[in-house]
């Protein structure tokens, strides 16, 4: 590291906020970061900068989402401001830090408490600050299960270094992970789900899941809601997991569709009141059997009428990789009411000549 580099970081991070207002104006402070798009301050929200330090590290730190690069203030500078040489970014660094800090806001008078852990608030903090999932790890995950193409994936967003803690005694640790949006029936954001992913491969045990103790995990308010692909109206098909969903969805692209993330969440799961027909994707399980009946139970009594669907293995996401995309699609086509089968069916070429 050049001579007075980590002085002048040190110096900048003491003075987070005000770098970000002079060196990376076109961003905002939000909470105890400040948000903007990349290091040469371009418009957007994937490049975090800690304002404060905290538990997850010093100020003056810096996160790019999406290309996954990091830094400190130094970098903002040499970046913002198009410089090569260090001694240009010192002679910047001491300039700025002699000026008075007159451009800084007052606080407000009642400053926005930092969202607790696993809230819906960080839960909606952590789904803006991931990106969008096309030409990620997370398309890669997708596609290794069989999942092709991606139907409404702007309920899941991809974040390549998502933290994860085995439990309180364990340091943090830091994996890429697959972000999905749990709503209530309004779209109102309650929690999100990480799977953690492995960047270094697929295999068949953990299908590409992280080598982690637990790669799922949810935060935030999950009973009654789910992660929704497609806006219900009349007609819904609901299961259990992410996977599962989008693999039905790869066959029915048009359906729309909620996984619960459980067995218990998905027996509990809210209808929408203009809802005339549900298809229950169950799990070939005593847990997904009950979730099934308890659904059922609840449908019925509000003059919903319900159709189970039980896949042939574990989960629809099983039967896709085991028997194949037209295997699944003649299995759910005899399981549809007919009407529903011209309306949210993909045929093949040769089922429609």
């Amino acid at each position: 590291m050049p001579r007075g580099g980590p002085g002048w970081a040190n110096g900048l991070a003491r003075e987070a906020e005000a770098v970000g207002r002079h060196y990376l104006s076109n961003g905002r402070r939000e909470g105890r970061y400040w948000l903007v798009g990349d290091a040469r301050n371009t418009p957007g929200r994937s490049m975090f900068v800690r304002l404060k330090e905290s538990s997850k590290g010093p100020a003056g730190k810096w996160t790019d989402a999406a290309t996954s690069e990091h830094g400190d203030l130094l970098d903002v500078i040499r970046e913002s401001c198009g410089l090569i040489e260090f001694h240009d970014v010192a002679d910047e660094a001491r300039r700025f830090l002699s000026l008075p800090r007159i451009e800084l806001e007052p606080p407000p008078k009642h400053p926005r408490p930092p969202a607790p852990i696993g809230s819906p608030d960080a839960a909606q903090r952590l789904f803006a600050m991931s990106q969008p999932v096309m030409r990620t790890l997370v398309e890669t995950y997708l596609r290794n299960r069989g999942i092709t193409p991606l139907h409404d994936e702007g309920a899941l967003r991809f974040h390549p270094r998502c933290y994860y803690r085995p439990d309180e005694r364990s340091p943090t640790e830091i994996w890429p992970a697959m972000i999905a949006r749990v709503t209530d029936l309004d779209g109102r954001i309650t929690g999100a789900h990480r799977t953690w992913l492995d960047a270094h491969g697929f295999d068949p045990v953990r299908l590409g899941k992280a080598p982690i103790a637990t790669p799922r995990r949810a935060m935030g308010d999950l009973l009654g809601n789910a992660v929704r692909f497609g806006l219900a109206n009349d007609v819904l098909a609901a299961g259990e997991g992410i996977e599962t969903m989008l693999s039905l969805r790869c066959v029915l692209p048009t359906l729309p569709m909620a996984a619960a993330l459980s067995a218990n969440h998905l027996a509990a799961l809210l209808l929408p009141p203009t809802l005339r027909r549900l298809y229950i994707a169950r799990d070939s399980d005593a847990a997904g059997e009950r979730a099934a009946t308890a659904l059922t139970e609840r449908a019925d009594a509000t003059g919903v009428e319900t159709i189970v669907w039980t896949p042939r293995r574990g989960d629809f996401n099983e039967d896709l990789r085991a028997f194949g995309l037209d295997a699944l699609r003649a299995a759910l086509r005899v399981r549809l009411v007919p009407q529903d089968i011209a309306r949210f069916m993909l045929l093949m070429s040769t089922e429609t000549g």
